[in-house]
């Protein structure tokens, strides 16, 4: 129970730190402490609802195709490489920070932009729905539990993404702090896709 609530939590973790639209808008809130509760309530019940999805969905279909359990392994496995060869890439070429634009959004427009970024970005559904749902789903029995520390991940970091990216905004605007956080995940996604391969 505790090592697939964990692996959750790290898969969970590694796949929704790597920095792209939807997690640059809730920084950019954070900083800007504009409606960062909203935002990040949207991003957690939207991550845990299409987690459950995953999990659930694709825990039928393998009940139904047990030959498909292999086919998701190394499609997940090579999603997961593509997902580090990406990440050390940006770490290579990263030259910018995260720098926010100035000024406050209305509540509805806030509102607007997260359900948009959240639920019109394709990634997301690859990283909770088929990666994530993926990954519970070849623990079997204890799939639940993997899913429910993958849905910790989703509270702890968009929570302390949004409440916490004002005290961030000096380093965040590094482009060194953006290299290695790149390069951590590359590693933590490399790791991922073998531990997949050998589960």
């Amino acid at each position: 129970m505790t090592q697939s609530v964990l692996a959750g939590l790290f898969a969970g973790l590694g796949l929704i730190v790597a920095i792209g639209a939807q997690n640059a808008w809730v920084l950019r809130q954070g900083i800007r402490r504009n409606h960062v509760l909203e935002v990040v309530a949207i991003c957690i019940v939207a991550d845990i609802v299409l987690i459950a999805a995953g999990t659930a969905g694709l825990g039928v279909l393998v009940q139904r195709s047990p030959e498909l359990l292999n086919t998701l392994k190394w499609v997940g496995a090579a999603y997961l490489f593509w997902f580090a060869t990406k990440s050390f890439r940006a770490a290579i070429e990263s030259t910018n920070g995260l720098r926010p634009e100035q000024g406050d959004l209305a509540r509805g427009s806030v509102v607007a932009t997260t359900l948009a970024l959240t639920f019109l970005n394709p990634h997301v559904y690859l990283d909770t729905v088929l990666m994530l749902g993926n990954l519970a789903v070849q623990r079997g029995e204890a799939r639940w539990w993997f899913a429910g520390g993958a849905a910790i991940a989703s509270i702890l970091w968009f929570s302390a993404l949004g409440f916490g990216a004002h005290k961030l905004a000096d380093p965040l605007s590094d482009p060194k702090t953006w290299r290695i956080i790149d390069s951590l995940i590359g590693v933590l996604m490399v790791v991922l896709a073998v531990y997949l391969l050998n589960f």
